[in-house]
């Protein structure tokens, strides 16, 4: 289920022309296999609200690495992906983003660590649901060992997968499942 060519699942809708000169591509999948050949897939990782503090938020949860050295692991991890960063404290500015990836064929899918808004945003697991880029749900922590409150999470369902409880790894993780 891979974006870089097994074609085991296609969306239902035809591409248009996501890559100005790639061939018309079928699907989604196949549009993002044309942009990896071509050298030029993304993923985005994005964070929700408080995830700007990593480093000096409650270290015995999250660490003490800030994510600007977590960028920079991934992206010598892997140089042939384009790796964006996108933070917000604001639930619209993240369906925002969503929104202006989510049909982009150079984009292979979404990294999200929705911060608190996983247990409470109806309006990010619409976007998610709305777009044709997979998202793939990180945490940090492990949710299912903390309060009770965020063992639900809203956005799991509309997911690709959900990872949770590897620290910053979890960010590799959810890499390392859309390629």
């Amino acid at each position: 289920m891979a974006c870089l060519g097994l074609l085991a699942v296609a969306s239902a809708y035809v591409m248009d022309s996501y890559c100005a000169d790639a061939p018309v591509a079928r699907s989604h999948v196949d549009a993002c296999y044309y942009a990896f050949v071509m050298n030029r897939i993304k993923i985005l990782i994005m964070n929700g609200p408080n995830l700007n503090l990593l480093g000096r938020r409650e270290p015995g949860i999250y660490g003490n690495a800030g994510m600007d050295e977590c960028l920079e692991n991934l992206k010598v991890r892997y140089p042939m992906v384009d790796i964006e960063y996108f933070q917000s404290n604001s639930e619209g500015a993240l369906i925002d983003e969503l929104h202006r990836v989510g049909f982009d064929a150079a984009y292979a899918g979404v990294v999200l660590n929705a911060g608190a808004y996983t247990h409470t945003s109806l309006a990010i697991a619409d976007a998610i649901a709305a777009i044709a880029v997979p998202v793939v749900e990180v945490h940090i922590s492990n949710i299912q060992s903390r309060e009770p409150i965020r063992h639900t999470s809203l956005i799991a369902p509309v997911c690709r997968g959900s990872i949770a409880g590897f620290g910053l790894e979890s960010y590799r993780l959810g890499i390392e499942s859309l390629l």
